[in-house]
């Protein structure tokens, strides 16, 4: 077995593992520090895959990922984006070539400003839907304190 071969097995235990993320993310909106690390582990035995040199090519890599996982951090401390959203992107920018990476990166924005733009519909619709049945259960409040008002007086 020659350690070309590696690239595709390397691929799919990255897609299982963003899978993992992503699944982690939607349910405790937590993406965890040792899937990210596996993530960014892994990156170095795709390199030697894919025969990257030290120099340039896995230096080149690494300042990629730096770079990014710098440009990131200043959206987290800004609150725009999470820290396991952050360190996850420096993980895959170890991953991709530069060009690679700003289209995931471009591809990334699009679908969460589709997903905030659907979570933000559902919140109007559940709160006009609550406002409608909180206006409701005001109304029958009332309807039966003035019955009963009605009761008394009588």
């Amino acid at each position: 077995m020659n350690i070309q071969s590696l690239v595709v097995p390397l691929h799919a235990v990255l897609c299982l593992l963003l899978v993992i993320a992503a699944i982690g993310d939607l349910k405790a909106r937590i993406i965890e520090n040792w899937l990210t690390a596996i993530i960014a582990l892994l990156a170095p035995l795709l390199w030697f895959a894919l025969g990257y040199t030290i120099w340039p090519g896995m230096a080149i890599q690494l300042g990629i990922a730096l770079a990014f996982f710098g440009l990131f951090t200043v959206f987290f401390a800004l609150n725009v984006m999470g820290g396991g959203d952050v360190k996850l992107i420096g993980a895959l920018a170890l991953w991709f070539p530069l060009l690679s990476t700003v289209r995931l990166l471009l591809m990334m924005s699009i679908i969460g400003g589709l997903l905030t733009l659907a979570y933000w519909i559902v919140h109007k619709v559940r709160k006009s839907e609550a406002e409608r049945i909180g206006n409701t259960l005001r109304g029958r409040n009332r309807a039966r304190r003035a019955l009963c008002d009605l009761r008394t007086i009588s």
